[in-house]
């Protein structure tokens, strides 16, 4: 497990507007469950196959965890640990960002490497 950096997969028109003020709050799912809901590298692809089929238009974001204050690994329903930010996320600490393409079988096409 990579410590280093975590992901969120975010709607690209979430993330043009979070650019402007240059914080990201959530989406209306996040906010609702009162954290941001990032993923491990490796926990990426079963996140688009669970929560984003058939979804176009989504960014992945690949963040660095060293100056998030509120990151709390906690465990999901099914066992696994995921990245929870209990607090809006500065956008200074996006490393990277990547189009997920969305494929005629509505799968997702990650990057080769992230």
């Amino acid at each position: 497990m990579n410590l280093k950096f975590v992901y969120k997969i975010i709607n690209n028109d979430e993330l043009q507007k979070a650019k402007l003020s240059g914080t990201y709050s959530g989406s209306s799912k996040d906010i609702e469950d009162g954290y941001i809901h990032f993923s491990g590298q490796d926990q990426v692809e079963g996140t688009l196959q669970k929560y984003y089929k058939g979804q176009q238009n989504l960014i992945l974001l690949k963040i660095e965890t060293l100056n998030l204050d509120h990151l709390v690994w906690e465990q999901a329903s099914d066992g696994n640990f995921f990245p929870h930010l209990y607090s809006s996320l500065d956008l200074a600490n996006v490393a990277d960002e990547y189009e997920i393409i969305l494929k005629d079988d509505g799968s997702h096409k990650l990057p080769d490497s992230y």
